[in-house]
């Protein structure tokens, strides 16, 4: 038997030699700790009983009833309560004053058409139908850019596994995502609490275990933490329900940036040598570095840039949106308020390790770094114009603020201002003025005919007083 990690012998031959996934599944002898063959006898075949639930036959590039079984482990980590009635009146009426709140501070209506309290484990559950459609495009293009971009004589190599190398990375995939989502599940407050509507339409959630860690930090109530996330996720339900292009906008800046990823096999060839030097094969878990590593991190081309960029400004408008609102919602309302806004804005402009995570495990930031500047921009823009000229921007994606307009966020249409309000005598004396300029220059001038100037007069009759 050779010690030669790329050729297990000639009785058990490695048949991704030559392939990315040589180093991965046929390494030998000193190759890892205990000369672990996965191809041998024995042992070595565990590391692929272990594989075998992430490779069931599954729809999609991405088995997600192992994803979901990966993150629910994860989250039955720490205590994660059903939340009971109370907990669930709790949420309800907190929905229904913020909604009262927010009706003075927007002309969209309450997109909210019924209310839960979430575990965490419910938290999945309910978002895993959108976290489909945001990660399987950035997974199908992962998959199959590793299958179809092999050189043809590794292909050759490999022969008809080369369908098991799709297998084998949709597996780690689903396992890097199921551990993404069981992080994320440990932090996120609301069903919007990423600035995406991961829970179905009109549906206001909370993640009650998530809401009471967040408050034992701040000297706030819990009361006052649990309005206050009620009020943001009230706001956040207003403007996807009122917005009826916002969610595919968010949704294809993912599409894209996922229609631009490129893999390089070679690339990947030289990170698994680096990052399988030290990990067992025959531990599952100990595989888990290879992906945190940056194994599916390939470097973004300009179409990915432009995508990503674009979620950023979107992300960052649809967070500043909520906090300019709620902020006038809460001004003379909740003295609690701005220590509860602040505390917000820097947990989600600084992101958890949650965040980062997923982050690193598909490339994409789901926190807006510019929530600060969305947030005067908004505000700027109500001060100026009313908040139906604030909200009236979103009508059309082509109306919403650049990054240029970050940048100088009170500039965004300073020319815009409110109409003045007149009083009905002073409306009457406007009009008059206009009238009255009106038939002056339809009055005819001296050396008109005579007949011009009986309809001058008349015109002149016909003034109102």
């Amino acid at each position: 038997m050779s010690n030669d990690p790329g050729n297990p012998g000639d009785d058990q031959p490695n048949p991704f030699k030559g392939t990315p996934f040589e180093h991965l599944f046929g390494a030998l002898g000193g190759g890892f700790p205990g000369g672990a063959n996965p191809f041998g006898p024995g042992g070595g075949m565990a590391f692929f009983q272990q594989l075998q639930s992430l490779m069931q036959p599954h729809d999609g590039p991405l088995n997600w009833n192992a994803a979901g079984d990966v993150a629910r482990q994860q989250v039955a980590q720490e205590a994660d309560p059903s939340p009971g009635q109370r907990d669930r009146d709790r949420v309800a009426d907190a929905v229904r004053l913020a909604d009262h709140w927010l009706d003075d501070t927007t002309e969209f209506p309450s997109g909210v058409s019924t209310t839960a309290a979430w575990s965490r484990a419910e938290w999945l559950v309910e978002t895993q139908p959108v976290w489909k459609v945001l990660v399987e495009p950035v997974a199908a293009r992962s998959v199959t850019s590793l299958s179809s971009g092999l050189p043809e004589e590794m292909k050759a190599a490999a022969g008809p596994l080369v369908g098991l190398i799709g297998q084998a990375v949709g597996g780690m995939l689903a396992m890097q995502v199921g551990q993404g989502l069981g992080a994320l599940a440990g932090e996120v407050l609301t069903a919007s609490d990423v600035g995406l509507p991961l829970g179905a339409p009109g549906k206001a959630a909370l993640v009650m275990s998530n809401v009471r860690a967040f408050a034992e930090g701040l000297d706030v109530s819990e009361d006052d933490v649990v309005l206050y996330l009620a009020l943001r996720e009230a706001a956040h339900q207003r403007l996807f329900a009122h917005v009826p292009w916002l969610r595919e906008h968010l949704i294809g800046a993912v599409t894209d940036y996922a229609r631009g990823l490129e893999i390089n096999a070679q690339q990947i060839q030289e990170r698994v040598q680096e990052q399988l030097r030290g990990i067992d094969p025959t531990n599952l878990e100990s595989m888990q570095g290879l992906l945190e590593g940056g194994l599916f991190d390939p470097p973004q081309t300009e179409a990915q840039t432009a995508a990503l960029s674009r979620l950023e400004i979107a992300l960052a408008l649809v967070e500043g949106w909520v906090d300019e609102v709620v902020g006038q919602a809460t001004h003379e309302r909740m003295p609690a308020a701005a220590k509860l806004r602040e505390a917000v804005r820097r947990r989600r402009a600084a992101g958890g390790p949650a965040e980062q995570t997923f982050a690193a495990l598909v490339g994409l930031e789901l926190r807006p770094r510019r929530l600060r500047d969305a947030s005067t921009l908004w505000g700027g823009l109500r001060a100026r114009s009313g908040p139906e000229a604030r909200d009236g921007v979103w009508m059309h994606p082509d109306l919403l603020p650049t990054a240029s307009d970050l940048d100088d966020p009170l500039s965004f249409r300073a020319e815009a201002t409110a109409p003045e309000e007149l009083s009905e005598d002073e409306f009457e004396a406007e009009l008059r003025k206009l009238l009255e300029g009106t038939n002056q220059s339809d009055r005819p001038s001296e050396g008109e005919s005579g007949d011009a100037g009986e309809s001058g007069d008349t015109g002149e009759g016909d003034r109102p007083e």
